[in-house]
């Protein structure tokens, strides 16, 4: 097997659930403290071994580009008022990867596996690589992205994707998988079901923005109809290749989901990284302490 070095962000979505959604303002650029979602999508990309990073952006979002770009104006003042550190943050950035970008066209339909379509162009027919969603953070110990690379290493499906059990009543919000009863590794999936009601749901296991996809992934979202709401979905994709004995992973993953779609969960995950943060975790429990 290939060694997997490209990772396959999916960027392409217009604003948020609680800012005005526009081109100019993508919500993967939302701050997390101090850098913006997609640095934490890189850096936990980077971390596991990969080299290229495609960016999968729509019309209008250039501030996506240009973040990973070299800024030389902005340098030049830094160096003038010797703030060293500053600088030398700011010239990592572009070194973090090679980074390519490609452009949703509005004639593809809307959904999470679109972008898959808009990346096809870069990807190696016999080529496996990363797949994320653009707003869905981690925290691990490991990168997400590294352990569920060795578990595709290790069993070699079509397919593995990150999974974290979630509370009953929020399961109606995600896609959760069906397990097989028997099964070469004991987290293969039957299928996965799409926001399906918590008393319908086959399990608690929820699918959120992390995958490894062998090609086959591609190929079957070219054939795949949209479904659900007119989008196409990744979960579609999944279950096609499911029903035809390909071996799809949900692999439970070491670590915490964290998602950033609402006001509550954005603060949230703002908060769980800042308690973990050497520099400000000290003061900020101070500060927390002292309003509560």
């Amino acid at each position: 097997m290939k060694k997997i070095t490209k990772a396959v962000i999916a960027a392409a979505g217009y604003g948020t659930r609680f800012l005005p959604a526009t081109k100019n303002q993508p919500k993967e650029m939302l701050p997390i403290i101090d850098k913006p979602i997609i640095h934490y999508l890189v850096e936990e990309a980077v971390k596991s071994g990969i080299k290229d990073i495609v960016l999968v952006t729509r019309s209008g979002q250039n501030s996506l580009e240009d973040y990973f770009d070299s800024h030389r104006e902005l340098e030049y003042e830094l160096e003038k008022s010797k703030k060293t550190k500053r600088l030398a943050e700011i010239r990592k950035i572009p070194k973090m990867a090679n980074f390519i970008y490609v452009r949703q066209k509005s004639d593809l339909p809307y959904g999470n596996a679109t972008p898959l379509l808009s990346a096809a162009p870069v990807i190696d027919p016999e080529e496996s690589f990363v797949y994320m969603y653009g707003d869905d953070l981690t925290v691990s110990k490991t990168p997400v992205v590294k352990q569920i690379i060795e578990i595709y290493k290790k069993y070699e499906p079509k397919t593995v994707m990150a999974v974290q059990e979630v509370p009953r009543k929020e399961v109606h919000k995600y896609g959760v998988v069906r397990y097989k009863k028997r099964a070469e590794y004991k987290y293969e999936i039957d299928e996965a079901c799409e926001k399906f009601p918590a008393e319908k749901a086959p399990s608690r296991m929820a699918s959120f923005g992390r995958f490894v996809f062998s090609y086959d992934v591609i190929r079957k979202a070219k054939e795949t109809p949209t479904g659900k709401d007119n989008e196409l979905w990744v979960i579609d994709i999944l279950n096609s290749l499911a029903r035809e004995g390909e071996k799809i992973i949900a692999q439970p993953i070491e670590g915490e989901w964290c998602t950033t779609g609402d006001p509550l969960s954005y603060l949230k995950t703002s908060f769980n990284f800042a308690l973990k943060r050497d520099d400000i975790r000290g003061d900020l429990k101070k500060y927390l302490k002292s309003i509560l």
